[in-house]
């Protein structure tokens, strides 16, 4: 019975805690494996952040309080994090998918939230299809690295950056 108490972590749900960690894992262990920002430890802290932040207000939720609202203002903090590790460099916008990365981390934070964590692991794993899956299409398709990536491209023959989207 004591250990049962000292073990809970009411409001919240150490299945969703693993959840919202299994799922920054999954998303962040491939940018780590591909030298991209936001790795690991920072996917992690971003589901499990937005996951306490939602399942807080969840809990509050009364006449006052809207979880809709803590969403919305999650959504809103979360889109200053992704500005942080955007930069310009000659002209180009470099850390866009970083950014939006950060962005969908925290919508499966969400996810895990609102009560819908298998959900949210599946969603993880397209994520990654999507990240890893593009960067081969481009690595094999002339049409997808016009335009801004050919540019980006001929900072990496020189020396720049190692990745077509920080």
């Amino acid at each position: 019975m004591i250990l049962n108490d000292v073990l809970r972590i009411y409001p919240f749900e150490w299945h969703s805690v693993g959840v919202a960690l299994l799922c920054g894992f999954i998303i962040g262990f491939e940018r780590q494996l591909r030298g991209k920002p936001v790795g690991i430890r920072t996917a992690s802290l971003i589901t499990l952040g937005t996951y306490f932040f939602i399942a807080t207000s969840m809990h509050l939720q009364n006449d006052v309080t809207d979880p809709s609202r803590i969403i919305g203002q999650v959504i809103t903090g979360i889109g200053f994090l992704g500005a942080g590790v955007m930069l310009s460099r000659d002209g180009v916008v470099l850390g866009v998918t970083s950014a939006a990365t950060i962005w969908v981390l925290a919508a499966i934070g969400v996810c895990i939230a609102t009560g819908f964590p298998a959900t949210a692991v599946k969603i993880s794993l397209v994520i990654v299809f999507v990240l890893f899956g593009v960067d081969l299409l481009e690595d094999y398709s002339q049409a997808l690295t016009r335009g801004v990536h050919r540019k980006y491209q001929g900072w990496k023959g020189r020396g720049g950056s190692n990745g077509s989207d920080a």
